[in-house]
């Protein structure tokens, strides 16, 4: 893949979302009046912020509640508890738990979301330039000839023919689907957008040509990404800061730089060590990561990760690792690493 384009350095980080404290337990119902035996952590206690023009990626295996998070801070899911603090276009700081629905549907225009698969993510019955003016229509913004015209000048943004407005979705290939899908989230002028795996169904040549894009339209628009991902090296290529997760905790938090080159938490060691190198002449010092994944209805005392840890001391076994800046904007959530 190639390297990323060089990017300006922001002249003073403007923070335009901050998460605190959200958490998101499903209940576990038995027997016939359903009755809440337990709860599925999917996401607990976690902090983060994303600043304006920034891309944060979250990254970790399938099931530590990435998508979890990113849909508690759309509130397309309603989080258990937290707060999401978003800055509107008005420069108003509202928290997205507490908004009553009719604001709610107001700020939803500054916020929207990438899928991961095109396809199921489009309504195969509807036409290219429906997809697309769907979201203008539920927010009474556009109708009629307007309407048509701004479809076509979005579909030659994300670099598609605007005369193929009548086609629907079975007609276009899989990186072409993902396009529309970028104009449909596009067609509000959102903030901010969720890309959920937003390249991994793609082919690898596909991929690189939408992280292009991407990049492109946070360039011009000046928007905001958090890109969830799997794809280490899709991560360092798209991403300013990177988040690590691990059973509904984010674990490590820092810029792409210093988290690839100086990882302090064991998960995040274990993870960037799996990341393929394209040089035959080095060596591969893979980490191998004892165990099963933590039981997100059932997790361990103490530190969660500490039933696969190579580096398990005592007090991993018994009390939870709080998260601490153990750097300049580097945070971990780990005994060791605390300690220097």
């Amino acid at each position: 893949m190639q390297s990323a384009p060089t990017r300006p350095e922001p002249v003073k980080a403007e923070r335009l979302l901050d998460v605190r404290g959200i958490k998101k337990h499903f209940p576990i119902t038995k027997g016939f009046l359903k009755r809440t035996v337990g709860y599925v952590r999917a996401v607990d206690d976690v902090d983060l912020y994303i600043n304006k023009g920034e891309t944060l990626a979250l990254v970790g295996e399938s099931g530590c509640g990435k998508t979890t998070l990113g849909r508690c801070i759309l509130q397309a899911i309603k989080p258990t508890a937290g707060e999401v603090y978003f800055t509107t276009r008005k420069n108003d700081k509202v928290n997205l738990v507490d908004l009553p629905y009719d604001r709610l549907r107001v700020v939803r225009r500054d916020m929207q979301m990438i899928f991961q698969d095109p396809y199921a993510s489009l309504n195969p019955r509807m036409t290219t330039l429906n997809i697309i003016a769907e979201p203008l229509i539920c927010h009474n913004l556009m109708r009629g000839n307007e309407l048509r015209g701004y479809v076509g000048e979005l579909m030659d943004t994300v670099g598609l023919n605007p005369y193929h407005l009548e086609r629907y979705p079975h007609a276009f290939s899989g990186g072409q689907r993902q396009r529309i899908g970028i104009a449909r989230a596009l067609a509000t002028k959102p903030r901010f957008l969720v890309c959920d795996e937003a390249v991994s169904a793609l082919d690898v040549s596909v991929q690189a040509q939408i992280l292009n894009l991407l990049m492109d339209l946070q360039e011009r628009m000046e928007l905001s990404y958090l890109f969830i991902s799997h794809d280490l090296g899709v991560v360092s290529h798209i991403s300013d800061r990177v988040g690590v997760m691990y059973v509904g905790h984010i674990v490590e938090l820092a810029d792409t730089p210093t988290l690839f080159d100086k990882p302090m938490h064991p998960y995040t060691q274990a993870l960037l060590s799996a990341k393929p190198v394209a040089d035959p002449r080095r060596k591969s010092r893979r980490i191998m990561l004892e165990g099963e994944v933590a039981n997100p209805s059932k997790l361990p005392e103490g530190c969660p990760f500490h039933p696969r840890c190579r580096d398990v001391m005592p007090e991993c076994k018994t009390v939870k690792p709080q998260w601490r800046e153990v750097e300049p904007e580097h945070f971990v959530a780990c005994h060791r690493a605390q300690k220097g």
